[in-house]
């Protein structure tokens, strides 16, 4: 989308929204966010920054304020936005042969690899499996083989013929990533994979996908087109196994656990992986209605926010796209345009409601990306975290159903539940409350700060993450009583002699089945804005194993149940080996000063 069409685009949008609150502005809010020229709101994108201005002019019309020792209402903060290659090669050697490859149609790096270059003999490490013992399936691609100090190459996906109910337990644990770190925690020092004849996108090279993580994996990792396996094959003729790629794959496609890899005699490669991490700058808007008596209250701020980016055209790993709308601008007219306008409406009700606290109207970036914007505003705020008295989010409030809103984290403040029985006397929801505020929402980021926080919902739907989510959609009558219900609630919060009483809220955990193999929970939080070796914990669940064992916020994970961290997706793949009940000791870094504890994973579906 060019600059002028979206100045134009704005301008055209802006002489039609009054500053006053309505039902007309709220449609006419959503139809400039959602619109197909803004191509998705994705972060970091024009589309995006057409979205802030949109929001800025509305705040501005709306005689809101930027904060206190600000001269806009921008708040931009970095974050990694997808990778590249930057130009990965292979060298090998077997006797006086030698080739070399570079060129991404017959070499590339793996989106999470390291930026190194290894050398040393190759293993054949058939699909790279290793499934834990906890799921009753005796599956480990290195057993009877040594990849210490080696590079191993491994095939892309999973067994072909395995019948359905292996290829279930299988699949879970075919990801890349989980590769990497079996490859890793043998002591290889590189991976190699291809996409076998036998199997879907035969011998295509993999594409660099898009990786939210900002650490590596602790391996040099790449993936290979099935003529450069090929090649690397050919000094198996001749050799006791005397088999082509395409025949080693087929012997070991029916899933038999105690088919074993080989070393490639004689081959001597030398593996070059470069990666280059974009990084690019979202921005939160921000601005203020000032308090009349901010001076002199206990906690003399209250938040109300909603996010404002989307999913661009879904090619970030979190489209629910079907297959003929692959490619499509999501507009995200419920996800989040809904939230901005009713956040945008609920801003004009307080402009002219005296209140003694004042109100951040906050609209955040980064969302979709894992909370990027909210975590970085909690973590750098604008003004002291303790002086916030409450938090309300705003995300997908566009479909209101059977009169029903739905308020998440209401165990998070002693006050609340009374609060919201007042607040609803004159709109008349039919209101449903949940307590837990562990919640995939920016809400989260203010309730791991310690902040009283509210998440309000609608309820989903099928166009979620959908290039279907379209601002015809939408119910803005109903957005009009939830901006209604909002405004109402943050008065009486910023008028209030006394600060919400913050709850750190249990985790609720459930039982049934065989405890062996239900999933473990710990009570951990991860950080995802941080780049640091390890696992960064943004906080703990009250009363979780983490939060008894004395993990708190800011400590990195280095090792868990005797597994090495680099990353979250080594924890997430780790916590599948451990079982609930049975004691796993952890490593963890506060402060650099290296320290250990023991957790007891405890059960949940």
């Amino acid at each position: 989308m060019s600059r002028i069409f979206a100045a134009t685009l704005l301008a055209s949008v802006l002489l039609a929204v009054p500053a006053t609150a309505g039902v007309d502005t709220l449609r006419a809010d959503v139809a400039y966010l959602a619109a197909d020229e803004l191509e998705g709101r994705m972060t970091g994108t024009e589309g995006a920054r057409a979205a802030a201005a949109h929001i800025t002019a509305r705040l501005e019309a709306l005689g809101v304020k930027p904060l206190p020792g600000h001269d806009s209402f921008a708040l931009p903060f970095e974050f990694t936005a997808g990778t590249e290659d930057g130009g990965t090669t292979l060298k090998a050697r077997a006797g006086e042969d030698s080739a070399a490859w570079t060129g991404t149609e017959h070499i590339q790096a793996l989106s999470f690899s390291d930026n190194d270059t290894v050398s040393g003999s190759v293993v054949f490490a058939g699909y790279g499996l290793v499934i834990p013992e906890a799921q009753g399936f005796p599956y480990d691609s290195y057993a009877g083989i040594d990849v210490e100090g080696k590079i191993a190459l491994v095939l892309r996906y999973f067994p072909e013929d395995a019948d359905q109910e292996t290829r279930g337990v299988l699949s879970r644990y075919s990801g890349l990533r989980y590769k990497a770190m079996q490859a890793r925690e043998r002591g290889a020092i590189g991976l190699l994979v291809v996409t076998g004849p036998r199997s879907p996108n035969a011998g295509e090279v993999i594409p660099m996908s898009f990786d939210t993580a900002i650490s590596g994996s602790g391996i040099v990792a790449a993936s290979i087109s099935g003529d450069v396996a090929a090649a690397l094959f050919t000094v198996m003729e001749g050799t006791v196994e005397g088999k082509s790629l395409e025949q080693v794959q087929e012997s070991m496609d029916d899933a038999n656990p105690h088919a074993v890899g080989f070393e490639l005699p004689g081959v001597e490669i030398e593996l070059t992986a470069a990666v280059e991490r974009e990084q690019r700058i979202g921005t939160n808007i921000v601005g203020f209605i000032p308090g009349t008596a901010a001076d002199t209250v206990d906690k003399p701020w209250v938040v109300i926010g909603a996010h404002y980016d989307h999913l661009g055209r879904g090619d970030g790993g979190n489209s629910l796209a079907k297959k003929e709308e692959a490619g499509e601008v999501h507009n995200g007219a419920d996800d989040n345009a809904s939230g901005v306008a009713t956040l945008l409406e609920t801003a004009a009700r307080l402009a002219t409601k005296p209140m003694k606290r004042n109100v951040a109207i906050a609209f955040w970036s980064g969302e979709e990306l894992g909370v990027l914007g909210s975590a970085h505003f909690v973590k750098e705020p604008p003004m002291p975290v303790e002086g916030i008295a409450g938090y309300l989010n705003y995300d997908m409030v566009g479909r209101l159903r059977e009169n029903t809103l739905t308020i998440q984290a209401v165990g998070s403040a002693e006050e609340w539940p009374g609060l919201l029985e007042q607040t609803n006397v004159p709109v008349g929801f039919d209101l449903e409350l949940g307590e837990d505020p562990y919640l995939p929402t920016d809400s989260s980021s203010f309730n791991q700060a310690g902040i009283p926080s509210l998440h309000f919902f609608t309820g989903s739907h099928d166009d979620y993450h959908r290039p279907s989510d379209d601002a015809d959609r939408l119910d803005y009558e109903g957005m009009q009583r939830v901006a209604r219900f909002g405004a109402i609630l943050a008065g009486r919060v910023g008028s209030a002699e006394e600060p919400l009483t913050f709850v750190k809220v249990e985790p609720k955990t459930t039982g049934g089945g065989d405890r062996d193999t239900l999933r473990a929970f710990t009570g951990t939080i991860p950080d995802y804005t941080t780049e640091v070796e390890g696992l960064r914990l943004s906080g703990v669940v009250g009363g979780g194993p983490a939060d008894e064992a004395g993990l708190t916020e800011g400590d990195v994970i280095v090792e868990f149940a005797g597994q090495t961290i680099t990353n979250i997706y080594d924890y997430t793949y780790a916590l599948d080996a451990v079982k609930v009940d049975v004691p796993v000791q952890v490593v963890f870094l506060r402060d650099s000063t290296r320290m250990e504890v023991t957790i007891t994973p405890r059960a949940r579906d």
